[in-house]
């Protein structure tokens, strides 16, 4: 196959890219930034948000597109909400070239389109779409629209993925986006003070192999034509407090946390934990790593790296 990947140079799409490209898939990218983890995926360096609709700097055709390219950091959206406007200027000018060239689409949402929920598990269905949390989260219920309005006028095959707190491998560059899992890796074991937002917050944690797992199965069906347009959680399915997460960190690494607790920030969601049901039905994806496994392995990569020395 040969797949284009937009934010190719992210977490996901590294990732992502890279094992498609080890099973023997072509793979190219567009990033608005040179990949600092690899040189192995061609990447195109492209603000999609300033692109003419349609008109991609790509050639050649592809069997499908993986949507990924977004600023991420919901709270910085709150600060900075133009930015939420980037994410669906970006997201239609794709979608305009996936109509134009007849490309399935799978698209990279997240959890954030729920809400600040409250109940225990969460399914597809129960996305609620008038309210929006955060610009962050208007911007993906707005790409979500779009893809589905694609699908239902111009017959595009398109699949929406709700991502949930991807962690692992390729997620500690810290200077361009501050994730919570690396970030309080570097800092506990550095001895350093931590600020936890949200003592309650319960989160769906999801490692970066299960994620990979998942998106790659969803090309292979979106492809062969298995699924033409459908919604899915992609994540763990299993709920732990940033508590829970602080106290992981802390044992692996043997020690103590400097934790200072606030309440949680406008626009971030407090509950979420995945209903895998259709996931599980529809591609046969079997999470394989909670957190308590997770966490240990992102342990050892942000050493394998150098973020952890003398640690």
């Amino acid at each position: 196959m040969r797949i284009l990947i937009t934010g190719s140079s992210g977490q996901i799409g590294t990732n992502v890219g890279l094992a498609l490209q080890q099973r023997g898939d072509e793979v190219w990218g567009i990033d608005n930034r040179a990949n600092t983890w690899t040189d192995a995926l061609p990447t195109v360096i492209c603000d999609l948000s300033s692109c003419t609709p349609g008109e991609l700097p790509v050639e050649g055709r592809f069997d499908a597109v993986l949507h990924l390219a977004a600023h991420a950091k919901v709270f910085e959206l709150v600060e900075h909400p133009l930015r939420a406007m980037e994410n669906m200027r970006m997201c239609f000018n794709t979608l305009e070239y996936c109509r134009q060239n007849a490309t399935p689409i799978i698209f990279g949402s997240s959890r954030e389109v729920y809400g600040d929920i409250h109940r225990h598990i969460t399914e597809e269905s129960e996305a609620d779409f008038v309210v929006a949390e955060s610009p962050y989260s208007a911007s993906k219920i707005a790409g979500e629209a779009y893809i589905y309005s694609y699908a239902e006028c111009y017959g595009l095959p398109c699949l929406v993925y709700r991502f949930s707190n991807v962690y692992g491998r390729y997620d500690c560059d810290v200077d361009r986006l501050e994730r919570v899992i690396p970030l309080f890796i570097e800092r506990i074991a550095n001895e350093r003070e931590i600020v936890v937002f949200g003592r309650e917050k319960v989160l769906d944690f999801t490692y970066v192999d299960d994620c990979v797992d998942g998106v790659v199965r969803g090309i292979d069906a979106v492809v062969a034509g298995k699924v033409k347009r459908e919604t899915i959680n992609l994540a763990c399915g299993q709920g732990s407090t940033l508590v829970d997460l602080v106290n992981l960190i802390s044992l692996a690494l043997r020690k103590k946390p400097r934790a200072t607790y606030e309440p949680t920030r406008a626009g971030e969601v407090t509950r979420y934990v995945a209903d895998l049901a259709k996931a599980r039905e529809l591609l046969g994806y079997q999470p394989q790593t909670p957190l308590t496994g997770g966490v240990p392995l992102s342990i050892e990569w942000q050493r394998s790296i150098g973020v952890l020395k003398d640690v």
